[in-house]
């Protein structure tokens, strides 16, 4: 077949996760290879509302792979959420002669992508949509896994095993907050990997004396003096957690939250591989004239999913990986 597809818009929306730039190029140079021209569109939606684009090629994203963040810059766009603002975008993807756009982030990135496609058809024109699943949060419901997981646990466990020295040190417990909003995917990988006391994730409700109070006991008579308890941020608070361990158990805890630096750095082997897969994916899905696509991980393989029953999946959290962390933590108390 054919391919129509001349030139094609990349952009980052939401929040940045490590390997959007992996993405950013792979796209770019995958686009590139096959005589498709590629434009950058800045700062997410509120670029094809403002004409915020720049021109790549290859050389332009030359020495990104390593890098975190994003090069393109990322934003929230409240404006684009209407449709007199999905209108401005249209406006200049007409004036850009685009054929297409991959957008880089998650759920909300996808559905303002399919939300603009849709309203371009009403209008009688086109344009061919293709998204990529980009957050540390992992908690995309078609694909198993989302770019920027492994580095942002990565960095989650690497603060917390300098923190357990200082813990150990002075013999006292720490309560650690991790992102993820509403998901637990993060604190349990991290939880498990760091051998953590007590791990508190919003898939499972807590029961503070069980899962808390007892596991601290156990580990205090079988003979630590040092506790790490690892709270997902849609768990609830850290400070609260910390709280109620001093107000229940007579210890001071001390509360850490490793907020946004789990959003930095430069990405592991796994993001960079992933990501770049996907954007040479998401090209080839574009030109072989197939849009509004989700670019997923489905069983270790990368799928093209219809992006509206993309949306529509749920994802069924891994609770056998919280038995694991059970069996590996209720053994007398003891940690790693």
């Amino acid at each position: 077949m054919e391919n129509k597809v001349k030139r094609i818009g990349v952009l980052t929306s939401g929040g940045d996760a490590p390997g959007m730039n992996a993405a950013v190029r792979a796209v770019v140079r995958t686009a590139v290879s096959h005589g498709v021209q590629c434009v950058g569109i800045r700062r997410g939606w509120n670029g094809l509302i403002n004409s915020d684009f720049v021109q790549l090629n290859g050389s332009s994203v030359s020495h990104i792979i390593n890098k975190g963040g994003t090069m393109l810059y990322t934003a929230r766009s409240m404006e684009f959420m209407n449709p007199e603002g999905r209108a401005k975008a249209l406006n200049t993807c007409k004036l850009l002669g685009l054929d297409g756009i991959v957008a880089i982030g998650g759920d909300g990135t996808f559905r303002g992508a399919l939300a603009l496609s849709r309203q371009a058809a009403e209008a009688g024109s086109h344009i061919s949509v293709v998204g990529i699943p980009a957050t540390i949060d992992n908690d995309i419901g078609c694909s198993h896994y989302t770019i920027g997981f492994d580095t942002a646990c990565n960095t989650a466990i690497e603060c917390i095993d300098k923190l357990r020295d200082t813990m150990q040190s002075h013999e006292r417990c720490s309560v650690v907050e991790v992102m993820g909003r509403h998901a637990g995917y993060l604190a349990l990988y991290v939880g498990i990997a760091v051998g953590a006391t007590a791990v508190l994730i919003p898939e499972r409700e807590v029961d503070f004396q069980e899962d808390v109070v007892e596991k601290i006991r156990r580990a205090r008579l079988a003979g630590s003096t040092h506790y790490m308890v690892v709270v997902a941020e849609g768990a609830g608070s850290a400070f609260d957690i910390g709280k109620r361990i001093h107000d229940e158990v007579g210890i001071d805890p001390r509360v850490t939250v490793l907020g946004h630096i789990q959003r930095g750095g430069s990405p592991t082997a796994r993001d960079r591989e992933t990501a770049s897969r996907m954007g040479y994916e998401a090209v080839l899905t574009l030109m072989s004239n197939r849009g509004n696509r989700i670019i997923a991980t489905r069983d270790g393989r990368i799928v093209d999913l219809d992006m509206e029953e993309a949306l529509a999946m749920t994802k069924q959290f891994q609770m056998d990986r919280y038995q694991v962390l059970e069996a590996l933590t209720n053994n007398g108390g003891l940690m790693l």
